[in-house]
C-alpha cells in the first residue's frame, strides 16, 4: 500500500510508529509498525524503545505467501510474531483473506494477544446499493464452518468502524 508519507520516498521503509487507529483490540495502541519480515529481537527493541505495547505485522500490505503449501513463508511471519507474543506484546498480522486457511494451520490464534486483521477488498463500495451484502461463506457446503453469515453492507460500514485515510499519515518513521 501507497502512503503519503512527509519524506522523498515511502521506499526502504520497514518500521514506523504510531497510534492504531484502526477499530480493533488495540484500537488507540501505541503501536510498531512492520512491513515484512525481520529478526524478532530487533522489532522487540524497536517496540520497546519507543513506548510500544502493540506491534503490527504486514504493514502497507507486506504479508504475501505463494499459498497455505508456502511453508517456508509461514514459519518465518510465524516464528517472528511468535517471538513478540512471548514477550508480552499485543501483535496484528494484517492479511488478505485468501491467507485464512494458511493462518488457521499455525499456533498463532491461540495466543490472547493475536488480532487476526482480515483484509478483504472492495473496491467501489460507495456505488453499490442499499441491498448490498456481505456473505461470509465456507470453502463448500459444510467443508470447515458452522454455517455462513449475511449481513447488510451497510452493517458493516457504520461511521463507528470508518478510518479516514488522512488518519494513516500520522505515523513516524523509524527506520
Amino acid at each position: 500500500m501507497k502512503r503519503p508519507y512527509n519524506t522523498e520516498t515511502a521506499e526502504g521503509i520497514t518500521f514506523f510508529v504510531g497510534t492504531e487507529i484502526e477499530h480493533t483490540p488495540a484500537y488507540g495502541m501505541r503501536t510498531l509498525f512492520v512491513v515484512g519480515v525481520h529478526d524478532s529481537q530487533t522489532i522487540t527493541h524497536l517496540a520497546s524503545t519507543n513506548d510500544c505495547t502493540h506491534i503490527y505485522f504486514g504493514a502497507n500490505q507486506s504479508f504475501n505467501t505463494g499459498g497455505v503449501n508456502d511453508a517456508d513463508t509461514w514459519r518465518a511471519w510465524e516464528s517472528m510474531i511468535n517471538e513478540c507474543l512471548l514477550k508480552d506484546f499485543w501483535c496484528t498480522l494484517d492479511f488478505d483473506v485468501k491467507e485464512v486457511e494458511g493462518l488457521a494451520e499455525s499456533c498463532l490464534c491461540e495466543s490472547r494477544r493475536f488480532i487476526p486483521q482480515i483484509s478483504v477488498k472492495i473496491p467501489y463500495l460507495n456505488l453499490l446499493n442499499y441491498n448490498a451484502t456481505i456473505k461470509i461463506d465456507d470453502t463448500d457446503f459444510e467443508a470447515t464452518n458452522p454455517g455462513v453469515w449475511c449481513l447488510p453492507l451497510s452493517a458493516a460500514t457504520q461511521r463507528k468502524y470508518f478510518t479516514t485515510w488522512d488518519l494513516y499519515t500520522k505515523d513516524e518513521i523509524i527506520k
